[in-house]
Order: structure tokens, then C-alpha cells, then sequence
């Protein structure tokens, strides 16, 4: 059994990852297509956020839960799944974790690279003419897919963490990505919006980015366990 301040450093090392591989292909599309070369494109941003959660979460789910994400968190807190002391703890690992990745891109990336508008951009935010409330709609349903598979492989006793939540929760961040990221980012992890919008002071639709991912993580925590989940126990 791992004590809390093993799991919060595996927290920690998750979100970093998330935000250094999924924020880090952005900047890497960005520097191909300035150069004249092809990017990676949406699909190759996809791939590569989703392999890190995917990743992380083999590496990692087995000391913490491999949570790396605010919203997966409340769904455990709301169920009772996972204790507030728990929880907040998570969230304080896992926004510095994001906000340590944000800062290291920052400086890794050499000044010459970036522009006003390429800064941004590592920072998730709404698309052409989606309002606050399409982008919080949206996030809340992408989210719900997330928390909901995650639940289904990781949380569920009778899931399949050991052999593919890692691989079915990082197909779903590649899925969700694939559809949500032109309109809002795809974002769904306040953290993964918080670190790159401390780092880069790009705090326009902020709120967008909590209030949907939260919403959707509750929604799916709560509907997942009191519909499969009744007669198991708080792991």
C-alpha cells in the first residue's frame, strides 16, 4: 500500500506529463508548420495526448489511481469513492504538476519560436463563435466520456485497470480530442487549462474550463455508480 505522499507525487508526474506531451505537440505543430514543414495536425495532437494519459495511467494508476485530472477527482470525491483530505490533496498535486509542465515549455522553447498568438495557444480556448455556454457544454460532455470510461476500467472492481484502462481512457482523451479540440481545446482537466493559463496570463474563458469538466466528471461519477457500482465498496 502506497501512503500519500507517494500517490501525490505520482499525481504530480501524471498531470506534468499530460500538459508537457498534450500543450508540447501544440508548440511542436505550431514550429513545423512555421517552418514550412508539415505538423502534426489534429490528429497527430490527439495521438500524442492521448498516449501520455494512456501512458501515465499504466505507469502510474496502481500507486495513486492514475487520476492526473480535477474531474476524475470530484467523480471519486461525489461517490465517496475517495476522501476530502484525499481529493483536495490530488488537486493541489495535479495543478502543479500541470503548472510546473506549463513553465518548463515555457523556458525549454527558445523565445524565437514563439509569438503573441503561438503563447496562447498551449492555453485552451474557445473556437470561431462558441459562447461561453456552448464551450461549457461541450467540455462537460467530453468530459463525461473521460470520467465515465474511467470509472468503467479503473474504479469498477470488475473493469479492466490491470490490463487496458490505460489504453481505453487514453482512446477516449484521442476520441474527444479529435472532435472538441478545434471548438474549445478539448481541455478536459481544469488543470491542463490552469497550468498553461498561469504561465502564459491567457485567462480569457477561464471559467469555461472548470466549470465544464466538473460538471461532466460529476455527472458521470454519479450516474456510473449508483447504476453498476451499488453493491461495491469505496476501494
Amino acid at each position: 500500500m502506497y501512503n500519500l505522499p507517494q500517490k501525490l507525487v505520482a499525481e504530480f508526474i501524471g498531470a506534468f506529463t499530460l500538459v508537457f506531451i498534450g500543450a508540447g505537440s501544440i508548440c511542436t505543430d505550431q514550429y513545423l508548420t512555421s517552418t514550412g514543414q508539415s505538423g502534426l495536425g489534429l490528429l497527430g495532437v490527439a495521438i500524442a495526448s492521448g498516449l501520455a494519459f494512456g501512458v501515465m495511467v499504466m505507469a502510474l494508476g496502481h500507486i495513486s489511481g492514475g487520476h492526473f485530472n480535477p474531474a476524475i477527482t470530484i467523480g471519486l470525491w461525489v461517490t465517496r469513492r475517495l476522501s476530502t483530505r484525499h481529493s483536495v490533496s490530488y488537486w493541489i498535486a495535479q495543478l502543479l504538476g500541470a503548472t510546473t509542465a506549463a513553465y518548463v515549455i515555457k523556458v525549454a522553447i527558445p523565445d524565437t519560436t514563439w509569438t503573441a498568438k503561438a503563447l496562447g495557444s498551449i492555453t485552451p480556448d474557445l473556437g470561431g463563435d462558441f459562447t461561453r455556454a456552448h464551450g461549457i457544454a461541450l467540455e462537460a460532455v467530453l468530459t463525461f466520456f473521460l470520467v465515465f470510461v474511467f470509472f468503467a476500467t479503473a474504479a469498477d472492481t470488475k473493469g479492466a485497470f490491470s490490463k487496458i484502462a490505460g489504453f481505453a481512457i487514453g482512446l477516449t482523451i484521442t476520441m474527444d480530442t479529435l472532435f472538441g479540440g478545434p471548438f474549445t481545446g478539448a481541455a478536459m482537466n481544469p488543470a491542463r487549462a490552469f497550468g498553461p493559463a498561469l504561465a502564459t496570463s491567457h485567462w480569457q474563458n477561464h471559467g469555461v474550463y472548470w466549470a465544464g469538466p466538473l460538471l461532466g466528471g460529476v455527472i458521470a461519477g454519479v450516474l456510473y455508480d449508483r447504476t453498476f457500482l451499488r453493491d461495491q465498496p469505496p476501494a
